[in-house]
């Protein structure tokens, strides 16, 4: 549905159902945004912001949760401290959605020294 939305917006959008397949679209596409859910199988959101971080700091990321073991503010501060450029709880209106990716996107890109 949030891959339908963004094309929809105008957006070029790809999708990826764990981490893993995520990093392996970012070796053959060139990203400016990724936005993950921390709750995934396979490889976790946290783990995949933790490998984008280190690998490629620049990469704006917003991670997403509803929730899980913790209240997804637990999931979020944790996104958020692992690198995370934004976080969004769910369930979250689109209108808000679309406008935080307006938001990142807009952000300066972080010197990389």
């Amino acid at each position: 549905m949030l891959r339908r939305t963004l094309v929809r917006s105008g957006y070029a959008a790809h999708e990826a159902g764990n981490g893993r397949e995520a990093l392996a679209i970012l070796k053959q596409v060139p990203i400016d945004l990724v936005v993950t859910d921390i709750i995934m199988p396979d490889m976790e959101g946290i783990e995949l912001i933790l490998s984008l971080h280190k690998h490629r700091p620049a990469l704006r990321v917003i991670a997403m949760s509803a929730g899980g073991r913790l209240h997804p503010h637990g999931y979020l501060t944790l996104a958020k401290s692992s690198g995370a450029t934004r976080t969004i709880e769910k369930p979250f209106e689109i209108g808000d959605f679309l406008a935080l990716i307006r938001e990142v996107l807009a952000l300066p890109q972080p010197a990389i020294v």
